[in-house]
């Protein structure tokens, strides 16, 4: 039997490779070649991690901390979440609630096994981020899309949710800050939504890995606050890349209801064990150190965010919702008459200038730019997106 020859699973030939990792993979080749690309893909803030967290993962390597741990993560680091949960969150979690994993992600995927199955519905509103559907799909169960609107920031209505339902319906995901679009649900959105979910006993997967990143008069809420239904029904997923610019370091977590946290638990302990020792530690300093960074970062984030917004609204054809959260920008191109990826593909060639396509976020009308790059990337990059939508 040649390569060729073999077959693969179900399963695996129904997952489709992710259309942001092939923009980024083409413009680091024309990179390669020289070529000054103007990168809008990020989906990581370009700041180092904050120097106390990179010196515990140091200190702790070097006092030989390279063993397995427990699989869903050391005590100290349970409890620091849990705190840190209480908190920021006003969420009462027990450290027995909170799995530590390789980064948000994986939590999120550890949640839908735990969680769903086949003949399983999993409503998941667009423009989404790229993986939700596919993790979907590979726990057996069915994603099940409800599209949004520019007109509604881009925000599911409680309505929506409502008629998309059926008697399968399992899970909603829900990410607020959003990923691509930048909107954050309010407290009065997210109690509407909470108040149907528990109506039919139907799980939320809270995406909140954003949550540090919101502007102006926008608060982020974490559905598990919401009401003792919202706490019973929702896994609350966060985790250290966005807040802490901890992207490599592969770490993230769940807090959830006992039996559903010690079922990824298990799920976690046959499928990767536990997550980096040394970055766990790196984890406890993120949470337990100095804030200062994250604010700072914050505040370039939002001014990025002002300029960028600003200078796409001025821009004829196209239009935009300032984003409250997150460090994107979705923009509807829809009246150039080019799908998403003609457009992103065309931009990056005549222009070199790279976004990445709606197609990958559930929704054709629109392209995602990235303020997580320097001013001078976003002002250089921005000419020349102005120049090229111009010539549509």
């Amino acid at each position: 039997m040649t390569t060729t020859d073999m077959e693969i699973s179900a399963r695996a030939s129904q997952v489709t490779p992710s259309l942001t990792l092939s923009i980024d993979a083409k413009a680091k080749a024309m990179k390669a070649e020289g070529i000054d690309v103007c990168g809008f893909g990020a989906g990581e803030p370009d700041f180092d991690t904050p120097e106390h967290i990179k010196q515990a993962a140091i200190t702790a390597l070097q006092n030989g901390f390279t063993k397995y741990t427990p699989s869903s993560g050391i005590p100290e680091l349970r409890a620091a979440i849990a705190e840190k949960l209480a908190n920021d969150n006003g969420l009462s979690y027990k450290p027995t609630q909170i799995v530590v994993s390789n980064g948000a992600k994986h939590a999120c995927y550890n949640a839908i096994l735990a969680t769903c199955q086949p003949g399983d519905e999993v409503l998941i509103p667009a423009p989404y981020w790229v993986s939700y559907p596919d993790m979907v799909k590979l726990a057996g169960a069915e994603p099940v899309i409800i599209p949004t609107s520019e007109r509604n920031g881009w925000k599911m209505r409680a309505e929506d949710f409502e008629n998309a339902m059926t008697p399968r319906t399992k899970m909603l995901i829900l990410n607020s800050p959003n990923n691509p679009s930048g909107s954050v649900y309010t407290r009065d959105e997210l109690e509407a939504i909470v108040d149907i979910a528990a109506a039919e006993d139907i799980y939320i997967l809270a995406d909140e890995i954003y949550e540090k990143l919101v502007y102006d008069d926008a608060k982020h809420v974490s559905i598990a606050s919401i009401s003792k239904d919202g706490y019973n029904l929702t896994l609350t997923v966060n985790g250290f890349s966005k807040s802490y610019a901890m992207t490599g370091w592969r770490l993230g977590y769940l807090a959830a209801p006992e039996a559903v946290a010690k079922a990824v638990d298990s799920i976690q302990s046959h499928s990767t064990a536990n997550p980096c020792s040394f970055a766990q530690r790196g984890g406890l300093a993120a949470l337990k150190g100095d804030q200062q960074p994250i604010a700072d970062m914050r505040e370039e984030f939002d001014m990025r965010r002002n300029y960028m917004f600003d200078r796409i609204s001025k821009i004829p054809n196209i239009t935009a919702v300032k984003p409250q959260g997150a460090f994107y920008v979705l923009v509807n191109i829809s009246q150039l008459g080019l799908t998403s990826q003609n457009f992103a593909d065309r931009l990056l060639s005549k222009a070199n200038v790279a976004v990445v396509p709606g197609a990958a976020f559930g929704d054709d009308r629109t392209v995602r730019l990235s303020y997580a790059t320097s001013l001078d990337i976003i002002k250089k990059g921005l000419d020349r997106f102005q120049d090229f939508c111009r010539t549509l």
